[in-house]
């Protein structure tokens, strides 16, 4: 069996959180793979490496003296290496940043020395293999991945591999110069390795224990979701609800690798397995609840709308002619509602309404600001009778006042809309309604 394991920033924060890592590996001779991110932070008001990085690449860009906060960042990798006690010196590794910064290579070059060196110490502590992502990681010049590239790079380099550490969040172009990923980017890094290399499974390590049924923000001490699938992902990830980068699902899900979520800090709890499909009976009727606040709603009412041929491609044209794109489209016969991300509208709104006025001359546009969007969503809901009903119960019950609802024809879904006032209310009524009374 072969394994990939990716850690995140707050699980080698420290020489602690190392030694927790090693573990980890040690337990399983399987985890041959290991994804490192930088140093996170070691405590709530600590500052992460990467923006360290950032801070100290921006002084050396504007001309400033940088050195001094590059030896707060040397410092912290010192720290590490003292508490672990390996014989490592990253002396030469600054030198080489340090004349890199005075040459401005760049914030992305900047950015990508946290896990650069982060990759070192790992190695060197588990006596694996180093390999330097910019080997094997390949982008575009339009800064997007080469793909095709990257894997049979990372294939051919990692099957003479037993053991080895890659760092993640960064790659290059072909001529060596480096480019990253967007924040919290390591994690495309572990599902990129887990493809080549055909693992078995893609463990994620992080600072929680999978992801939960509910912000815990919102929810005290919300369930953990056992097993989800990749679209249930999708639609949860979509209403803001991350744990993992948005872009590591794709390479694993065309090779059917499921992704383990777990915490280095709780190592024997299983974590949330994310799957393409399952027989699995989910352990609530809905799998998630997850939404976002700042929707405006355009209501557009005309007699007779349902007759005349292409009326919403013309509606929906003007908000495309103004650069805004649409988040749900609930209509009724003589009416449509498009709801939309409120700061992309508001400066827009009168261009908007004019354009639809010319466009296909209704009866009445009415708007509606400060708006939230909740998504229920669930496998079991498709064979489970009343679903639908138990929502609105639960939300009456709660005095909230439901201004929208979309189902998706898969019936994985439903989206209610509610106003932004009610939106933490409305999330605990359905997660109490089907978690909690379970009724």
């Amino acid at each position: 069996m072969k394994k990939v394991v990716k850690f995140g920033g707050s699980s080698l924060a420290s020489a602690e959180q190392f030694k927790k890592v090693k573990n980890i590996i040690c337990q399983e001779d399987s985890r041959r793979y290991v994804v490192p991110s930088a140093p996170g932070k070691r405590y709530s008001h600590d500052t992460k490496v990467t923006d360290m990085l950032y801070q100290c690449y921006e002084a050396a860009e504007n001309g400033k003296e940088f050195k001094e906060l590059l030896k707060k960042i040397e410092a912290r990798y010192e720290e590490i290496i003292q508490g672990l006690g390996i014989k490592l010196s990253l002396a030469a590794e600054f030198d080489k940043i340090a004349e890199m910064f005075a040459g401005k290579a760049g914030s992305e070059y900047a950015a990508s020395r946290g896990e650069y060196l982060n990759g070192i110490v790992l190695a060197a502590y588990l006596e694996y293999e180093f390999i330097d992502a910019a080997t094997v990681i390949f982008f575009q010049k339009d800064g997007s991945l080469n793909a095709e590239k990257t894997d049979k790079k990372l294939h051919d380099r990692l099957k003479s591999a037993e053991h080895a550490v890659i760092p993640g969040f960064y790659g290059a172009l072909d001529d060596g110069t480096i480019r990253t990923f967007s924040r919290g980017g390591s994690d495309i890094t572990g599902s990129l390795v887990a493809k080549a290399i055909h693992a078995d499974l893609y463990e994620n390590w992080t600072d929680v224990s999978g992801f939960l049924v509910a912000d815990p923000r919102i929810v005290n001490n919300p369930e953990v979701i056992e097993t989800i699938t990749y679209r249930e992902l999708r639609e949860l990830a979509y209403m803001g609800a991350t744990v993992l980068h948005e872009d590591a699902i794709f390479p694993v899900r065309k090779e059917g690798i499921p992704i383990n979520i777990r915490n280095t800090n709780a190592p024997d709890e299983k974590g949330t397995l994310i799957v393409e499909s399952t027989c699995r009976s989910s352990k609530y009727t809905v799998t998630g609840i997850a939404g976002k606040k700042g929707f405006a709603s355009i209501s557009v009412d005309k007699d007779l709308m349902n007759s005349e041929i292409g009326f919403g491609r013309k509606v929906l044209g003007v908000f495309e002619d103004n650069g805004i794109s649409f988040e749900h489209m609930p209509s009724g016969i003589d009416t449509m509602t498009i709801f939309v991300q409120q700061s992309e509208f508001v400066d827009k709104e009168q261009q908007v309404i004019a354009g639809i006025h010319r466009a296909v001359h209704p009866d009445i546009v009415e708007l509606e600001s400060d708006l939230a969007l909740i998504a229920v969503v669930g496998r079991g809901m498709k064979a489970t009778r009343g679903t639908a009903g138990r929502i609105f119960s639960a939300l009456a019950h709660a005095r909230v006042n439901v201004k929208m609802i979309d189902q998706g024809s898969s019936e994985l879904n439903v989206i209610i809309g509610v106003k932004n006032s009610d939106f933490e209310t409305a999330i605990r009524a359905i997660y109490d309604i089907f978690v909690t009374a379970q009724l």
